[in-house]
């Protein structure tokens, strides 16, 4: 039906707000213009016949038009479906090969021989052989190896738990419905039915126990409670050992954990032995359990103990020396962090991975929440001596995230009373020009005549904008401008309402900006930019190692051909971005990137970024941008093209 790379080039189509080239989606799928060509004319042909079809604009390129929305929908739904339940599911991708042995070599019962794999995918026995060493690198975080045997051939061997929590992030591919926990490529045997009831099971059991746990928690639950039987039926068992087993028994979660049980052994006929309860504890452990009857205030005292406490403030003043937030004191996101990272702790202990799926969008909405996420997590690192990932990560920033919000709303918008002289015309020109051009920045509580001014309760207004002078002192500031606002009226205004905010081109140098560049790695774009800015004496000398650094920890491509490289911590006097675009795309971790940002913050910078990352966010999320930045040839053009 639908390949990978067709599935990528409608995936885009949908999300485009304009046409898009034909060479932008060649670059994003790393094949030619005409094999793009063909993708498109085998695409608009089953496209056709369900609602929609790629319409060719000229000079322009591709756009998606939907006659109808129904049959659309109907025809994305089995994709999505098919993609689940086929049988003759083949990867294509190094990526889809990795996942796919994977759950190959996890689910075999004994061992597997090389050449029958590579038969099983259609690829030769050396391509196998490199797919086996991201495999073999990918099992090692789970401390689980991959062993070789001549004649007999490979299998993988670890603890039963450690190939448990291997299995549920990659057996089932998890959407955001219970329903979607199906077998991808035929390989689990998890029937939907059982998937249900034990999803029944833990719910009833979570509500009557007053436990609340986030849906992901519960998604993970139910996957490895149907592993767990699955496992048992074939006769394996987790072994855990005893002194990490005497401490999960003593917490009130084992007493659920057992409840769970109990149900699904009733159901299912099976018997769980009681690593497996407390396995299941674990994952209670792992989530946040508070009575839902405690206040706040009690929850924080029951919750946060001292430990817990001083870990969350040491992450608080590690993100304000650095980025100068002023959440430090906000008191909801000590306590949310607080909440996360108490079951967090117990699940790095035991090895356990939660997949995250905001995790690309947390990155792309939220980069400046995510770049804080990162130094929460070299706090957790240092407090705990474990190492987190990125999916943590997306968590923590989360909750930055929001507070960085809250913190937006505090300052919130400036309230402002518009006084004239004489009729209510010229101060509704004033309300509706000021409304349009500050929507966020100012709230026009209302307008009054110059002689009601007296009358008027100026304790809830926080300046005044006139357009006939006022010679008495008033206890708030007033901005005097001229009936019809022009341009240095509106200049005025904008001082007073957002000072020190700059321009986001000031950010844009034209030495800094480095067109249709032909660099072959991530490693010659990253040395290149470094000489610059260190030749133009912009950054430090340790700016590339922190450079490196910070990719190490989460890679900066985005997706949609876009890297955002930055140090891990400031290295530079002045805020700026350096940028460079390629003839041809690179590999970028595991994205192609075409358009790469250097991200610099001066150090201990007080300024307000929000645009620039304002700027940011819309550019990583607009692929017709990104085309014609990359398609740019002069400073002019790309300029032409962020200002349109």
């Amino acid at each position: 039906m639908l390949n990978s790379r067709l599935k990528t080039i409608l995936r885009k189509l949908m999300t485009a707000e304009g046409p898009l080239t034909g060479k932008y989606l060649a670059n994003i799928n790393q094949v030619t213009s005409r094999t793009t060509r063909e993708d498109v004319k085998s695409l608009n042909g089953l496209l056709c016949e369900n609602g929609a079809n790629v319409d060719s604009v000229m000079g322009k390129g591709y756009q998606l038009v939907i006659d109808d929305d129904k049959s659309f929908r109907k025809f994305l739904q089995s994709i999505f479906k098919e993609e689940a339940s086929d049988d003759t599911f083949t990867p294509k991708s190094p990526e889809e090969r990795v996942n796919y042995l994977i759950k190959r070599l996890l689910l075999s019962e004994g061992y597997e021989k090389l050449d029958d794999l590579a038969d099983e995918i259609y690829v030769s026995k050396s391509t196998i052989q490199n797919d086996l060493k991201h495999v073999k690198n990918i099992l090692a975080e789970y401390e689980i190896r991959l062993e070789s045997r001549p004649n007999y051939g490979l299998r993988i061997t670890g603890s039963e738990l450690k190939c448990r929590f291997c299995m549920s992030e990659y057996l089932f591919e998890r959407n955001d419905e219970a329903g979607d926990y199906l077998s991808e490529a035929g390989l689990t045997t998890v029937a939907q039915s059982d998937l249900d009831t034990i999803q029944t099971i833990i719910l009833r059991q979570i509500e009557e126990n007053h436990i609340t746990m986030s849906d992901i928690a519960i998604n993970n639950l139910l996957i490895h409670i149907a592993i767990a039987y699955k496992r048992i039926i074939s006769g394996y068992h987790v072994t855990l050992y005893q002194s990490d087993m005497q401490h999960i028994i003593d917490q009130k979660e084992y007493l659920v954990a057992q409840k769970i049980v109990r149900e699904a052994e009733d159901t299912f006929h099976v018997e769980f032995p009681q690593p497996e309860i407390a396995y299941i504890a674990i994952h209670l452990l792992g989530t946040k359990m508070l009575s839902q009857s405690n206040d706040s205030k009690e929850v924080v005292e029951q919750v946060l103990d001292e430990g817990v406490y001083q870990l969350v403030m040491n992450i608080l003043d590690k993100i304000e020396a650095d980025f100068k937030l002023g959440i430090s004191q906000d008191k909801e996101l000590i306590i949310g962090l607080g909440l996360h990272l108490k079951p967090s702790i117990n699940r790095y202990k035991y090895g356990m991975n939660v997949r995250n799926p905001m995790l690309k969008n947390i990155k792309r909405n939220y980069p400046l929440a995510f770049e804080a996420g990162i130094l929460a997590g070299i706090a957790v690192e240092e407090h705990l001596g474990i190492e987190i990932n990125e999916n943590e990560i997306g968590y923590l920033a989360l909750h930055i995230g929001a507070a960085i919000e809250r913190q937006k709303l505090k300052s919130g918008p400036k309230r402002c009373l518009v006084v004239c002289a004489s009729g209510l015309g010229t101060a509704k020109l004033i309300y509706y020009k000021l409304k349009s051009q500050f929507a966020r920045e100012i709230d026009v509580i209302g307008t009054t005549e110059y002689y009601k001014l007296e009358k008027y309760d100026l304790n809830d207004v926080d300046f005044i904008v006139s357009s006939i002078p006022i010679a008495e002192e008033l206890p708030v500031p007033v901005v005097e401008v001229n009936a019809i606002l022009g341009e240095q009226d509106l200049e005025k205004i904008k001082k007073f309402v957002a000072p020190g905010r700059q321009s986001v081109y000031d950010y844009f140098q034209k030495d800094l900006l480095f067109l249709k560049k032909s660099f072959a790695s991530k490693k010659e774009v990253l040395e290149f930019m470094h000489n610059q800015l260190h030749e133009k004496g912009l950054v430090e000398a340790g700016f590339l190692d922190a450079v490196k650094e910070r990719e190490e920890i989460a890679p900066t491509s985005f997706g949609n051909l876009i890297a955002v490289p930055h140090p891990i911590t400031p290295k530079s006097d002045t805020t700026f971005l350096a940028i460079c675009t390629l003839v041809k795309p690179i590999t970028w971790h595991d994205k192609p990137v075409q358009f790469i940002c250097f991200l610099c913050v001066k150090k201990n910078s007080t300024e307000d970024l929000q645009s620039m990352y304002d700027l940011l966010g819309k550019i990583i999320e607009n692929g017709p941008v990104v085309q014609k930045l990359v398609s740019s040839g002069t400073y002019e053009e790309f300029l032409a093209v962020l200002e349109s």
